[in-house]
């Protein structure tokens, strides 16, 4: 009678801790993932962009080929880097109309 009660008691232990452990990491990521959607829409809100999937997309392939094109004026490849900077600036103006 006295094993019963005492793995009763551990197993009641065990459960509240976990479920404490679970409240509380579902708490942290559901924070995180309000500041990340807080965030993008903050970020789509001031460029004047849909705030989807696929806007994001354009804006981080805009960027690197923006970077890219930069990277290759750099490196003194002037044809590449006008393409790059070109391609960037015309997804990043269909972007941000």
């Amino acid at each position: 009678m006295q094993t019963e009660s005492f793995f009763e008691w551990l197993g009641e232990a065990l459960g509240a801790a976990l479920r404490h452990l679970v409240e509380g990491l579902g708490g942290l990521f559901g924070s995180i993932a309000r500041a990340g959607a807080s965030f993008l829409e903050g970020l789509s809100r001031t460029l004047g962009m849909n705030p989807t999937l696929l806007g994001f997309v354009a804006l981080v392939v805009g960027l690197a080929l923006l970077a890219g094109g930069v990277r290759a004026l750099l490196k003194r490849a002037f044809v590449s880097g006008a393409i790059c900077l070109l391609l960037g600036l015309w997804v990043l103006s269909w972007l941000i109309q």
